[in-house]
């Protein structure tokens, strides 16, 4: 059973990292990069929001005895499979898992502009994520 408490509380993380991310996407593109701070934070929190998302989903699949995922972008299929996600929202969610690979441990290959893309195109993932499993009958 889903300790709800404990949801709650990454959900809870999550939203306070996507309200940095989105304040980072609100700065012109040539203003972000231009600055190695911005950068950096931008770094840092997409890999915190991708990890609680991947915490969340692994919390819910080890709590109502799903199948065990083969890697991190599995969790997400798993909650796709158990009708907890959107199946619309699989690949999105997959390609966050893989992006917050590279920024782990390919973190010199990421290229600047395609962090501020993601900015940019790929926050609604991790929060329509977070508000499908919120709104979930636990």
């Amino acid at each position: 059973m889903v300790d709800k408490a404990k949801l709650d509380q990454m959900l809870s993380n999550l939203r306070q990292y996507l309200g940095v991310l989105r304040e980072l996407a609100a700065v012109p593109r040539e203003s972000f990069l231009a600055n190695s701070d911005k950068i950096g934070n931008a770094k840092y929190h997409f890999v915190i929001a991708i990890e609680t998302c991947i915490d969340v989903a692994n919390h819910i699949i080890a709590s109502e005895n799903y199948r065990f995922p083969q890697d991190n972008a599995d969790s997400f299929v798993v909650l796709v499979e158990q009708e907890v996600v959107p199946a619309a929202e699989k690949d999105h969610l997959t390609a966050m898992a893989r992006f917050r690979n590279r920024l782990v441990h390919l973190y010199w290959s990421v290229e600047n502009q395609r962090l501020y893309d993601y900015l940019q195109e790929s926050l609604g993932d991790l929060e329509r994520f977070g508000q499908s499993v919120a709104g979930h009958p636990w």
